[in-house]
C-alpha cells in the first residue's frame, strides 16, 4: 500500500529533483511523505498548488509552502558561458538529469529542453560560467522522471563494475 501511495504522491511532484525539501529527488521525498516523516509543504518548485494537490490525495488540510526550504520560482533554465567554461565536469556529475554534455577540458552546454532548473549545477562551478535564466515552462515531468531515474541506474551500474574490478585485484 506505502509503495502506491509513494508512486501516486510521486506523479504530483513536479520532478525537478532540486533537494530542496531536504531529500534527494523527488521520489525519496514521495516516500517519506507516504511513510509520515515528511510534511506535503516542502516544495518549492511544487508551490501551494502543488502543496494542495498532495492535501486533496492525502485527505489533508491546504497548507502553505514551508519558507523554509524556499520559494516558488518561475520555470528556468541553466545556461553555460562556453567561453568561460574550463571543462570541469564537475556541473556534469552534480546534474541530476544529465541535461549538461560536454568532456573533460572541453566546454560544456546545456541541453535545455531537459533541464529542470534545480540550480545544483552551479555551487560546483569553479569558475561561475553558469546562470539560470527564464524559461517557457517546466520540463516535462514524466522525461525528468525517466532520465532522473536512468542516471541513477547508470551511476548504481558503474559502482558495481568498479568494486567488482577492485575485488579481482585482491
Amino acid at each position: 500500500m506505502t509503495a502506491d501511495l509513494e508512486g501516486r504522491i510521486d506523479a504530483l511532484l513536479p520532478q525537478t529533483q532540486c533537494t530542496r525539501c531536504g531529500f534527494d529527488g523527488c521520489r525519496p521525498y514521495a516516500r517519506a511523505i507516504a511513510q509520515g516523516e515528511a510534511d506535503i509543504d516542502q516544495c518549492p518548485p511544487g508551490g501551494d498548488a502543488g502543496v494542495a494537490k498532495l492535501a486533496s490525495l492525502l485527505g489533508r488540510a491546504v497548507k502553505p509552502l514551508n519558507p523554509e526550504f524556499g520559494e516558488l520560482m518561475p520555470p528556468r533554465v541553466a545556461v553555460i558561458d562556453e567561453a568561460a567554461c574550463i571543462g570541469c565536469t564537475k556541473c556534469i556529475q552534480a546534474c541530476p538529469v544529465d541535461a549538461i554534455v560536454g568532456a573533460s577540458k572541453l566546454m560544456h552546454t546545456v541541453i535545455a529542453s531537459w533541464c529542470t532548473g534545480c540550480e545544483l549545477c552551479i555551487p560546483p562551478c569553479p569558475v561561475d560560467c553558469i546562470a539560470l535564466t527564464a524559461s517557457a515552462a517546466f520540463p516535462d515531468a514524466n522525461l525528468s522522471r525517466a532520465r532522473h531515474d536512468a542516471r541513477a541506474r547508470r551511476l548504481e551500474r558503474i559502482a558495481a563494475e568498479r568494486a567488482a574490478l577492485l575485488e579481482s585485484y585482491e
